[in-house]
């Protein structure tokens, strides 16, 4: 009988949705009933785990594990494991939902509704004197930063409205420009940036790719907050260099009380919910059951990663 132990947080109807989805002959144990010593004991025993175990946990023995499924698409935290065994993450379950919140960011940017709903909460009607400052998403210049599924799925939405969208990546046949140099060459003439980056792209945007953007355009990630130089956006939105920004990730998260950030009306936070959806659980948890009879059928799961190149 094959033992599973799930490290993600699941109610009870959840956790009878998973266990009777699953093929039978599996044993279950759920982390949020154990104690940590439990845990570990469950870890020793495991052939499956599902979910973002600590990283301190795989320095624990776990002989039996065959098989990890994550339960997030990033997994930046993994990078210095060295694990035998398959792993995979959520793969593109979460890339519409963060496609639509960084495209509703950029249209709630140009039209002016984060003032607007500031303005209701202060009930202060300016009228017609917003009209002026107001712009249209549509004939945008918009180059985005990857080519997976969340970069996809912008580019389809931003297209429909009218933007000239240009995907960037290194060897993927969908990205347009494949090296950094092209792309600082295109950067002064691009109304926005989208980040839609791993973790493993450290810093990718940093003082130089900044410097190169065009004056008075807007940044928005969607991708991990680590690949952005806070500092450096920061300064280049109190200098007037970037008009604003939208922010799913930040460098450090939650995001400190003192960040700068908070104050900015430029900018828009939304609080590393980009993937977020009412039927996110049970959504996730179909997910689970996929992937992971896949494997207890013995055919290869879906999205399958490399914890060392980060993805």
């Amino acid at each position: 009988m094959m033992k599973i132990l799930v490290y993600t947080k699941l109610d009870t109807t959840a956790q009878k949705q998973l266990i009777n989805g699953l093929l039978d002959s599996t044993n279950f144990k759920f982390v949020v009933n154990l104690s940590e010593e439990e845990v570990l004991q469950c870890l020793a025993e495991a052939d499956i785990v599902i979910g973002n175990a600590p990283v301190a946990h795989w320095n624990h023995p776990h002989p039996n594990v065959k098989f990890w499924q994550l339960d997030s698409a990033g997994f930046d935290q993994y990078k210095n494991l060295d694990l035998n065994f398959p792993i995979a993450n959520m793969g593109d379950y979460y890339a519409r939902n963060c496609a639509e919140t960084i495209v509703t960011g950029l249209f709630s940017f140009y039209r002016g509704i984060s003032d607007l709903v500031r303005l209701q909460h202060e009930k202060k009607w300016v009228g017609s004197k917003i009209r002026g400052e107001l712009q249209s998403i549509a004939g945008k210049k918009i180059i985005v930063l990857g080519a997976g599924a969340i970069a996809l799925y912008a580019r389809e939405m931003l297209t429909g409205f009218g933007c000239k969208v240009t995907l960037t990546a290194r060897k993927n046949p969908e990205a347009e420009i494949h090296d950094r140099a092209k792309l600082l060459e295109t950067l002064p003439e691009i109304d926005a940036v989208i980040n839609t980056l791993p973790g493993s792209a450290n810093k990718y945007v940093d003082q130089n790719f900044i410097d190169a953007m065009k004056h008075g355009s807007v940044y928005a990630n969607v991708g991990r907050g680590n690949t952005t130089d806070e500092q450096a956006l920061i300064n280049a939105l109190e200098n007037g260099k970037l008009a604003g920004a939208i922010l799913d990730v930040t460098e450090v998260e939650p995001l400190p009380l003192e960040s700068k950030l908070w104050e900015k009306e430029q900018v828009i936070l939304t609080q590393h919910s980009g993937g977020g959806d009412e039927n996110e659980v049970s959504g996730k948890v179909n997910h689970f059951i996929k992937n992971v009879n896949r494997f207890l059928k013995a055919e290869q799961p879906e999205s399958l990663v490399d914890l060392k190149r980060g993805y």
